[in-house]
């Protein structure tokens, strides 16, 4: 498998705004319709929460719910029908896309949701490598192509032109991807209390949670035992204390991120990461060079 991701970082925003007289699709697996709008969600594994959490960035994850499919068990809160396994919500942890100013594809920057790690300015990861870079995002597009699933690389290449997607043989050591029974606890979690969501699910649709209410989802998943939908109290207690209370880099530039989109009449302009994202903390990436794979 071999990407070239220089400016183009398709599978970190959301492009569909670029593209408006054609049907982007978005990247799913399966025929459950999110509560919400997030393009590209990376669904993170429990140990890539926890790797998080370690590292104070509780405040860089969101959860996804899903509206149920025909044969699922669904629970209703704030008036949301909501996929469940009996009368319990599932879930994935993803990552934040606050928008961002970015130029990808070479199109004119312009403000569009944006992974919370991507630096608008070299397009790159500011975790790349690092011991909180997800495994859904290294493994990509591998799951894909043994899926014989399209690409994100695909389809920027079908609509903008170019090679993204420069060889397509799956990696011999890719992990299986986790479907089914073998992913609740690992990476789809079950919420244990839906009583404890009133209100929260009614944000979630709308695009307006708080940091209580991700913290909620993020204690479940870095309590929830794999391989069932067992969460242990005490460690969700702890866990919660230590999200609800962790404020980094990425949430505060993320909440900037949002004023200055929401204010009106500031210009996309890439180089405002330096004051919104680097002083706030946000490493430094190294820019493009030959080799580069990012």
């Amino acid at each position: 498998m071999e990407v070239d991701c220089e400016g183009c970082a398709g599978c970190c925003l959301d492009w569909r705004p670029l593209t408006a007289d054609r049907d982007a699709g978005h990247e799913r697996r399966g025929e459950r319709d999110p509560l919400d709008d997030v393009y590209n969600l990376v669904p993170l594994t429990r140990d890539d929460v926890h790797a998080f959490l370690d590292a104070g960035l509780a405040d860089a994850m969101r959860p996804r719910l899903w509206k149920p499919a025909a044969r699922d068990d669904a629970v209703t809160i704030d008036g949301h029908e909501v996929a469940a396994i009996g009368d319990r919500p599932v879930f994935f942890v993803g990552l934040r896309k606050p928008p961002k100013p970015v130029g990808p594809f070479g199109v004119e920057e312009t403000w569009l949701p944006t992974c919370a790690f991507l630096d608008p300015e070299t397009l790159q990861c500011r975790v790349h490598e690092s011991e909180t870079y997800p495994d859904e995002c290294a493994d990509y597009p591998g799951h894909n192509l043994v899926l014989d699933a399209e690409t994100e690389c695909e389809r920027v290449e079908d609509a903008f032109g170019g090679e993204r997607l420069v060889e397509g043989t799956p990696p011999e050591d890719l992990d299986a991807p986790a479907f089914g029974p073998q992913a609740v606890g690992s990476k789809v979690f079950v919420y244990p209390d839906p009583a404890d969501l009133d209100g929260v699910v009614g944000r979630l649709a709308a695009d307006d949670l708080t940091t209580e209410d991700r913290a909620r989802f993020v204690a479940v998943a870095a309590a929830s035992a794999p391989g069932t939908g067992a969460v242990e109290p005490n460690r969700r207690e702890e866990a919660y204390e230590r999200a609800v209370s962790q404020s980094s880099w990425v949430g505060a530039a993320a909440e900037e991120w949002h004023r200055l989109a929401d204010e009106g009449g500031v210009d996309a302009d890439a180089s405002l990461a330096d004051g919104v994202e680097v002083a706030r903390g946000a490493p430094e990436t190294p820019g493009w060079t030959v080799g580069s794979d990012q």
